[in-house]
């Protein structure tokens, strides 16, 4: 399985909720609550949603109830893949 990286999760963000225009996606975002970056939690559910058909991998809700962050999602994604191939 690939690994979702930040720039996949950047791409898909603005594909499922769009982008802020006074905020800079391509910057470093990892720490920056989702919040902040303009996405609220209809747009995260959407997203991981879309996560979980391209990546094929089940985030559970209270998996995403704890991300706030892109950093916790990349994790949170990946860890939940590595524990699906094993």
């Amino acid at each position: 399985m690939a690994t979702l990286t930040l720039d996949d999760l950047r791409r898909i963000l603005v594909s499922c909720a769009g982008e802020n225009d006074d905020l800079d996606l391509n910057g470093d975002i990892l720490d920056s609550a989702f919040q902040d970056l303009g996405y609220d939690s209809l747009a995260l559910m959407e997203t991981v949603a879309r996560i979980q058909r391209e990546y094929g991998v089940d985030v559970s809700d209270d998996d995403m109830a704890e991300v706030e962050t892109p950093r916790a999602l990349l994790e949170s994604v990946n860890g939940a893949q590595a524990v699906d191939a094993a």
